[in-house]
């Protein structure tokens, strides 16, 4: 937008002539065309450097993804304006893993960021992965090429190298849109092996739960999962690690979710989510960072679990010894892994399966519980209609995901559309959407549509609310 600024500029002073010439007016119906056509955040993909890494950098000047091929093919961070929401390892910053892609005693080089496993995860044979650490998969350097560095979405692929053990191959392709806190992946895991292999793709990543001061931990970090109303656990959720009734792990029935708080206590939740989302929430800095997914019932997933989630921190928990998990921050991180897994699946020899996951961002402004999710945005708070004398009181909160406009549209008890109503209220992934508005209705209004509109041209971007009007 800035380089046609100056011609904006030009072009307005004319309007304070008497008499617009023709010349004048079709120069404005021409700038009007150029701006609805053109992102108000053009997406890029260009190399740059992270805390001392070389990088990939996605950015479309709203959020920034940064990649490090070098270390396991990581998504290393993830940033709306200046808040960065994974974590990052102090100790490993700017270090490139050695040949073996272990550590000096054959440790995980738990760099941090996002990257990807086989499921399940076990130490009982060859069909379940022992890691981490891997060597491989985990530790080495991943192939990258940028596919699209401009238009939308860019595009970078990251292939990683073939492992021998698993018998499979990882490649995924990354996307950052224009006018998007959106980032999406594409996975493909190919069996190089000369026998069938069975994997799920799993995808990890790590959050930041340090307190800003960096004393402790975010004590209002919390992770939300719709619980599948058909699920296989009674509860609606299990714990695969760590403690029996964990008390960092609940389930809200009459919200339908199921919440991790974390409590600096090592634990491991699974779901079998089948809603397609889940989000986290950190409360202490105002931030929701959503996951969407296609959920694929009757198929089999590792552990049953298509959603799990990670407390680190310190207790006990048994893989193919017992551990004990010491409460040092060097060792035991302040950090939750947020994981989505994808269903088993038998790739016979060649073969390739692939796995779709898109991240929102959002700013949601406070400690906020995430109750729903659309395609354009999160519910923190329901939206709500109530009578307030002649007008009608409009109240909720919103994490959105892409710059618009809020408006709403009105549905009769026939649920046909018998009006809009603009709010004039602009809306932002950068801020939350906040209603405390009184609004006039027609008498035919029966049902509230919240909808995210297109900020110049006012195309319907999507719902993110409905309700029932109160008479």
């Amino acid at each position: 937008m800035s380089d046609k600024t100056p011609r904006l500029a030009s072009i307005l002073r004319h309007l304070h002539q008497p008499r617009p010439s023709a010349r004048t007016i079709t120069l404005l119906l021409s700038f009007a065309l150029l701006v609805s056509q053109s992102p108000l955040f053009a997406a890029d993909a260009k190399p740059s450097t992270y805390k001392g890494w070389n990088s990939l950098a996605l950015t479309n000047n709203l959020i920034e993804v940064q990649i490090v091929p070098d270390i396991g093919g990581r998504v290393i961070q993830l940033k709306l304006g200046n808040f960065e929401y994974l974590w990052v390892n102090k100790q490993l910053a700017g270090k490139l893993p050695p040949p073996s892609g272990l550590g000096p005693q054959g440790e995980w080089l738990n760099y941090g960021g996002d990257k990807l496993w086989p499921a399940p995860q076990g130490w009982s044979g060859d069909d379940a992965w022992p890691g981490p650490p891997d060597a491989v998969l985990d530790g080495s350097p991943h192939a990258a090429s940028v596919l699209t560095p401009a238009g939308s979405p860019v595009a970078v692929q990251l292939v990683s190298r073939e492992d021998k053990r698993s018998g499979i191959q990882f490649s995924r392709v990354i996307r950052l849109y224009d006018n998007a806190a959106r980032v999406s992946f594409d996975t493909t895991m190919k069996n190089i092996d000369s026998k069938p292999r069975s994997w799920g793709i799993w995808q990890v990543t790590q959050l930041n739960v340090e307190s800003a001061d960096g004393k402790g931990y975010n004590k209002n970090f919390r992770c939300f999962s719709p619980i599948n109303p058909a699920s296989i656990f009674p509860r609606g959720y299990t714990e695969l690690f760590g403690l029996v009734n964990n008390p960092s792990f609940s389930a809200d029935p009459l919200r339908g979710l199921a919440v991790a708080h974390y409590q600096r206590r090592v634990g491991k939740m699974g779901l079998d989510n089948s809603a397609g989302w889940i989000a986290t929430i950190d409360g202490a800095n105002g931030y929701a960072f959503v996951e969407r997914f296609t959920s694929y019932p009757g198929r089999k997933y590792p552990d049953n679990a298509s959603v799990t989630f990670w407390m680190s921190g310190p207790g006990q928990i048994v893989t193919s010894a017992v551990n004990d998990i010491p409460d040092d921050p060097i060792e035991t991180p302040y950090l939750v892994e947020s994981e989505i897994v994808g269903p088993l699946t038998t790739l016979k020899p060649g073969e390739t399966t692939t796995f779709h996951l898109d991240w929102f961002i959002a700013k949601i402004g406070g400690n906020f519980p995430a109750l729903a999710c659309t395609d354009v945005g999160l519910t923190c708070q329901p939206l709500a209609v109530a009578p307030n004398g002649a007008k009608s009181r409009l109240t909720g909160r919103f994490g959105v995901f892409y710059p618009g406009r809020a408006d709403l549209l009105l549905l009769d008890r026939n649920r046909l559309e018998c009006g809009r109503v603009s709010l004039n209220l602009r809306a932002s992934p950068s801020e939350p959407l906040v209603l405390a508005h009184d609004v006039a209705l027609p008498p035919q209004a029966a049902t509230v549509c919240l909808i995210l509109s297109h900020p110049l041209t006012a195309q319907n971007l999507g719902e993110l609310a409905r309700t029932t009007i109160m008479k």
